[in-house]
């Protein structure tokens, strides 16, 4: 059974909350020494480039792996590309982002993100397309396997993140 017009609440602000202030915490301003403490005791922030850089490692790791372990130049390169595929376009969006640009404002961060973020996934594409051109001859499965890889070192660094 629908509720009809004469039964709903109409009210002067339909954007207000439906809670009375009964049940509300009422917002108290931190001091300097109260902010500091909640600063000091919140998870710290992982640096890009520290992401980067360990991605950069797990890429080489990878690609030694896949070369050592087939015996094959074409895999070792293919490996090799596909962590530069994640590896570059993401060196490029951290050197975006941490520029003095970016701090300008809250609105300025946010398109600057977005901005950012269509260059990497723009460059990630073309460096996909331009693969088979680049490394010859090329192997998929290995290409595959160092970007998912370098990918994953995202999950690592979040987890490296909650532990400290």
């Amino acid at each position: 059974m629908s509720p009809t017009t004469s039964d709903r609440k109409f009210r002067s602000d339909p954007w207000a909350d439906d809670t009375s202030d009964a049940g509300r915490v009422p917002f108290k301003s931190l001091t300097r020494d109260e902010a500091r403490a909640l600063v000091a005791n919140s998870p710290h922030a992982v640096s890009p480039w520290r992401v980067i850089a360990v991605q950069i490692a797990v890429g080489v790791l990878v690609a030694l792996v896949a070369g050592l372990a087939t015996a094959r130049w074409d895999v070792f390169w293919s490996a090799l590309y596909g962590a530069g595929v994640v590896v570059v376009p993401g060196a490029l969006m951290a050197r975006g982002m941490t520029s003095a640009l970016t701090s300008v404002s809250p609105g300025a961060s946010a398109v600057s993100f977005m901005l950012w973020e269509f260059v990497k996934i723009g460059l990630s594409v073309a460096l996909m397309v331009l693969a088979t051109r680049i490394v010859q001859p090329l192997s998929w499965p290995a290409l595959l396997v160092g970007l998912v890889v370098c990918i994953k070192v995202y999950w690592v660094a979040l987890a490296w993140r909650r532990r400290r």
